[in-house]
């Protein structure tokens, strides 16, 4: 028995190993429903959900089960299991890209998109575009158009301005005649959080899986197949974080004497705001690069977690950035963007964004095929020098160059705004009772996994504007729900849907 997993992660793979036969499924809750399989908590994956609101594989919150890594293969045979990794996308050392003329690396750029663009078409019931108005989705709707003709286009937008990006889609949807559709997001997530929380499994808190799921539901009403532009980001240099960790290495020792003045700076309500992003670079500036890299996006840091966490779930001994120590041990000749970049592509891309768009559009029967993972593409783009992908403060330089020609100019100037949502205004307004029911004392207590007064003093603190704790505060609510849903569904009995096999030495 040969079981895979594709090398960047784009699918899911989870299995569990013991006496003697081997399990495995596309989903967890597939082995959740065999008769013999253990709820035990895994130590290690509840620290890493706090650090990152994701679990990182191999791991998986039960000790019984676990995901098999992006580019590995588990091999059964009479001797026994054995998991080898099998391919392994990395940088490539300078000098080996044909051409460093931008001129001529966008237009083979262009092609390569076009290439994929075409292949991920193919499909006997029609496909869409997730389109958000930023480049990776804009440039897809553009190739996607040139290739097929007129193709159907999905939005998401928000009332909160800075949030909002239909304009820009619209933009898109406008230039290419795109049969437009979409949807203004209220903050009605007490509805919508279960749903969620019974998706994905195990806790999950990337809050931009709601507008996921709401524009795979509205797609789902049109298409059976969408085409959505996770990995740009992390192939082309698109996160405001690479700036930010080329800015510390010439100002990290200055930035850290600030953090007094800036800690006290109010806590705003717009997306990823000045007050936010202050905090966030005085705090992890002067760490070393990969430890300030996790530091943009840590969820609970590990004086945090020992506030946080009940006596029995501490553990001073474990490491939720071990995933990205491995990583990053593999790559000590490349630049220092081109590592960053690698360690993201490796552990935030498929334990993060690959999870929750998979999750959110296979709800809906919908299948999401990601254009920029195709190999024609990722083999350019992992070996472009990594000037060509950031520069000062801007962001995929040759990526906007390369699809300049097909977007509106707006699209390709404006600031990169995420498929974030406005949690923290709904925190302090029409979700703030929602969130006390989920997150109160006795409910936190009887979960037993986690500090009442540490949780009740993260929402005070929060409500009161003392701090943006809106992502830590999600990561609770979506862990309270599915430790709920846990523990309803274990006393409850189901049909084992998994795949079993024997395996000698188990």
């Amino acid at each position: 028995l040969l079981l895979a997993r594709d090398p960047f992660g784009i699918k899911p793979l989870y299995y569990q190993i013991g006496g003697g036969r081997i399990s495995f499924a596309s989903e967890l809750k597939a082995l959740l429903r065999r008769p013999d399989f253990s709820r035990e908590v895994d130590r290690e994956a509840l620290h890493a959900y706090l650090a990152f609101n994701s679990i990182p594989a191999p791991l998986t919150i039960f000790r019984a089960a676990r995901k098999l890594p992006p580019g590995h293969v588990l091999t059964c045979s009479p001797e026994g299991p054995t998991i080898e990794r099998y391919a392994r996308p990395r940088p490539v050392p300078a000098g080996l890209c044909r051409s460093e003329r931008p001129e001529i690396l966008a237009e083979e750029l262009r092609e390569r998109l076009l290439d994929s663009v075409r292949a991920h078409l193919l499909a006997d019931v029609p496909v869409g575009i997730l389109l958000s108005g930023g480049v990776d989705s804009s440039a897809l709707a553009a190739l996607a158009s040139r290739a097929a003709g007129r193709v159907s286009t999905f939005s998401i937008g928000f009332r909160e301005r800075t949030f909002n990006e239909l304009d820009l889609a619209r933009e898109v949807a406008r230039r290419y005649d795109t049969e437009h559709h979409e949807l203004v997001v209220s903050p009605r997530i007490e509805e919508l959080l279960p749903r969620l929380a019974k998706a994905f499994d195990e806790p999950f808190a990337d809050s931009s899986a709601v507008p996921t799921y709401l524009v795979s539901e509205l797609a789902a009403q049109h298409v059976k197949v969408v085409l959505s532009g996770e990995g740009g980001d992390e192939l082309f240099g698109g996160y405001e974080t690479y700036a930010a960790d080329e800015l510390a290495v010439r100002v990290g020792p200055l930035a850290a004497r600030l953090r007094p003045v800036i800690d006290r700076l109010p806590s705003s309500d717009a997306r990823v705001s000045f007050d936010y992003r202050a905090k966030r670079f005085v705090r992890a500036a002067a760490l070393p690069p990969l430890e300030r890299h996790h530091g943009w996006r840590e969820i609970f840091s590990p004086e945090q977690r020992r506030e946080l966490l009940q006596r029995e779930w501490q553990d001073p001994v474990v490491d939720p950035l071990r995933p990205w120590r491995e990583r990053w041990g593999e790559t000590e000749e490349a630049p220092l963007l081109a590592r960053l970049q690698d360690v993201d592509l490796g552990v935030y891309l498929p334990d993060d964004l690959l999870v929750k768009t998979d999750r959110m559009s296979m709800t809906h029967g919908l299948e999401a095929r990601v254009p920029y993972l195709d190999p024609v593409v990722a083999e350019l783009a992992l070996a472009l020098p990594t000037k060509l992908k950031v520069r000062g403060l801007q962001k995929k330089h040759l990526l906007r160059a390369a699809v300049r020609p097909l977007v509106p100019i707006s699209v390709t100037r404006a600031r990169k705004r995420g498929f974030s949502i406005p949690a923290a205004a709904w925190l302090r307004g029409e979700l703030e009772p929602f969130a006390r029911e989920l997150l109160s004392p006795a409910r936190t207590r009887t979960q037993g996994y986690f500090e009442p007064q540490a949780v009740t003093r993260l929402l005070d603190d929060h409500v009161t504007r003392r701090q943006d704790n809106s992502r830590q505060l999600w990561g609770l609510m979506s862990f309270s729900l599915w430790a709920e849903q846990t523990a309803l569904a274990a006393a409850a009995t189901h049909p084992t849907t998994a795949e079993s096999s024997d395996c000698a030495g188990a």
